[in-house]
């Protein structure tokens, strides 16, 4: 186990009907806020107005500022850092999913900061300091809500790049599954990816002697793959609506990777799908991350025969692991096959003529190289994304 540092300060409120205490908790922090949202689903289901009179019963004053979009944007950030300081504005308040709550820790940013605040995204700044930010989710897919990070997009490069600071954890998220119940199946399954995405990052791992973190990301890795297929049938199961958005938190706020070092190659490849072409993240990453593990499986035989058999219940065989390895890759893939997620680049849209040119943008971020479970320079990335094309 290597030695690590934990801290998951983000207050979670949730359960039923809790939305409607948003004010009295914002009042704590402050009475002068930015209310950063979405499109207008969040007005149509009535949540935004119940979250506009639980400030208002708290004498919280706000301003409002929507029109998030999924991979979100650089150019709202710019605009929501302007209406934060020339409306004396301390504290935001993102009502939506991981989009949102990104956007809003990208303002709590610029807010303080003289320059422009794409500099923390593409490298040249570090945070030293951020507003808080409190959360309504609405989407379990991201995990923003709790965890350190947050990922723009800047659509004049074509450029998606993240920043990770304990300055950017949400102070408070107020978690309601019901809230979940409306979203599309193929955004629910999408999210469900991304959840499971963020824990097989950690779970693929060289740290050993990690059997606790082993053992915890091997159990929310089944509750998403018992209860997203519940979930599609049922769009109103509450019960089943509560593992998942509970699992998309505790998937990204670090508990799953104390005392081990993740990969994360498979969410830097599929930052240049978005970036590219904005397809759903969660998408990007169910074709990405089986692309990645018919890779990189033989780097650890054994890793991914326990996946197969603790995650998908593949039956031992002692005499030939690498036959259970496969097995778990393939049940993978199935999965996210028939919870109606793409597995193929063709599946996106995605034109075949600019592989070469994402494979060198992938590992640009890392001075030619991408992942830590296993290294990848641009010409593996490269063959990858060729795993990603057809069945192999």
């Amino acid at each position: 186990m290597n030695n690590f540092t934990f801290s998951s300060p983000t207050k979670i409120v949730f359960g039923r009907g809790v939305e409607t205490g948003v004010g009295e908790e914002t009042a704590l922090h402050s009475k002068r806020v930015l209310l950063h949202f979405g499109g207008g689903s969040a007005e149509r289901s009535g949540l935004l107005p119940r979250v506009r009179d639980s400030l208002r019963k708290a004498g919280v004053e706000w301003v409002e500022l929507g029109g998030v979009r999924p991979n979100p944007r650089i150019s709202l950030v710019r605009e929501g850092v302007s209406l934060c300081r020339e409306n004396g504005l301390d504290f935001i308040l993102a009502v939506g999913g991981g989009s949102a709550i990104d956007s809003a820790k990208a303002i709590a940013l610029g807010v303080g900061y003289p320059g422009d605040p794409w500099d923390f995204y593409d490298y040249t700044a570090k945070p030293e300091q951020a507003l808080g930010v409190g959360v309504v989710l609405t989407i379990p897919a991201a995990g923003s809500e709790s965890s350190t990070s947050s990922v723009l997009s800047d659509d004049e490069t074509q450029t998606k790049r993240g920043c990770s600071s304990e300055l950017l954890r949400p102070r408070f998220a107020f978690m309601n599954p019901e809230l979940t119940f409306t979203l599309p199946a193929y955004q629910t399954a999408a999210g469900a990816a991304d959840i499971m995405a963020h824990i097989m990052e950690r779970y693929f791992t060289n740290a050993r002697n990690v059997a606790l973190t082993d053992r915890l990301c091997e159990a929310a890795l089944r509750t998403v793959i018992d209860n997203l297929p519940r979930v599609l049938a049922a769009p109103d199961d509450y019960d089943a609506r509560a593992e998942i958005m509970w699992a998309g938190s505790i998937a990204h706020n670090d508990l799953l990777g104390t005392g081990r070092e993740g990969d994360w190659a498979s969410h830097g490849i599929e930052h240049e799908l978005s970036a590219l072409y904005d397809v759903a993240h969660g998408a990007g990453l169910a074709v990405v991350f089986p692309a990645w593990m018919k890779f990189a499986w033989k780097h650890d035989v054994s890793r991914f025969a326990r996946f197969a058999t603790e995650v998908w219940g593949v039956e031992r065989d002692w005499l030939d692991p690498e036959r259970v390895a496969l097995e778990g890759i393939r049940r993978l893939e199935a999965f996210f096959s028939a919870s109606g997620l793409p597995v193929r680049l063709t599946e996106l849209g995605i034109p075949l003529d600019r592989l070469d040119e994402m494979a060198a943008r992938a590992v640009m971020k890392g001075n030619g190289f991408l992942g830590k479970f296993v290294e990848l320079d641009a010409q593996e990335v490269r063959i990858i994304l060729q795993y990603a094309l057809a069945p192999r």
